[in-house]
């Protein structure tokens, strides 16, 4: 088995080929299709066919969105537990001032580094991109999906 292309800033993001080709190359299809035999049938049965393919196409991003969702809040806490342990007293205080996105972030930054990179975010106010930025040392997250 091979093992997986080191992660950093340029790669980490992950593309799901069922999901983003496949899945909804079908629905964009089914979209289309039903779209143009309606300018030739001209039936309200082929416009509801339209409705349908819209609401299968919001549906798949949905789902897509919800199991983002609950992964961040793993990630969320997961995050809040491991700084918990690795940084000093007065940014432990802290850690509840960090925001959901910010938290994601973080899970890229090393233990050697996230305490200078946690109080560099509450002091400035990072975003998630500026997080990942500071860090030198990318710790892999090869579970999200």
């Amino acid at each position: 088995m091979s093992q997986p292309v080191e992660q950093n800033l340029e790669n980490h993001g992950r593309t799901d080929p069922p999901f983003h080709f496949l899945i909804l190359g079908i629905l964009a299809t089914n979209f289309l299709v039903w779209t143009v035999h309606i300018f030739f049938s001209h039936s309200l049965l082929d416009a509801w066919q339209i409705v349908l393919a819209i609401g299968l196409i919001v549906l798949a991003f949905k789902v897509r969105l919800y199991s983002l969702k609950v992964q961040d809040r793993v990630i969320r806490l997961e995050e809040r537990l491991r700084l918990s342990t690795l940084l000093p007293e007065p940014l432990r205080m802290r850690i509840p001032e960090l925001t959901e996105g910010q938290l994601v972030a973080l899970r890229f930054a090393p233990d050697a580094e996230v305490a200078l990179i946690v109080d560099t975010t509450l002091r400035e106010k990072l975003s998630q991109k500026q997080i990942k930025e500071l860090i030198q040392t990318w710790r892999p997250d090869y579970w999200r999906v």
